[in-house]
């Protein structure tokens, strides 16, 4: 009784779309879905890698920046790697410049201090 169900079922199936249109839909199927992951996650995570590139590139001293762990600084003193930080009168840290996640416009200062 079951084999006969089963044939019936495989044998209507393939009259259907037939093999190669099968692999040519998942193939499209397949395409779509990288075309969504590369415009959603992939080229956003380039373009704010690239900016932020471009900011650890333009740094300069006298820029007030934060570092990824939070500290908020102005710049002192670089070198290749490293940045030196005044954190506060006559406490200066070295940090590496990759560390430097920003740099903090002057409304935000004002911002902060009240």
């Amino acid at each position: 009784m079951f084999e006969s169900i089963a044939y019936a079922q495989t044998a209507a199936g393939a009259g259907v779309g037939g093999e190669g249109g099968n692999y040519f839909l998942l193939l499209i199927q397949v395409a779509l879905i990288f075309m969504v992951f590369y415009f959603l996650l992939i080229r956003p995570q380039q373009k704010k890698a690239q900016s932020l590139k471009q900011m650890l590139e333009a740094l300069k001293k006298g820029d007030k920046v934060v570092t990824a762990g939070g500290v908020i600084g102005t710049v002192t003193g670089m070198a290749q790697d490293t940045v030196t930080l005044q954190v506060a009168d006559n406490v200066k840290i070295k940090v590496t410049r990759e560390s430097v996640s920003g740099i903090r416009k002057p409304e935000e200062e004002l911002a902060s201090e009240k």
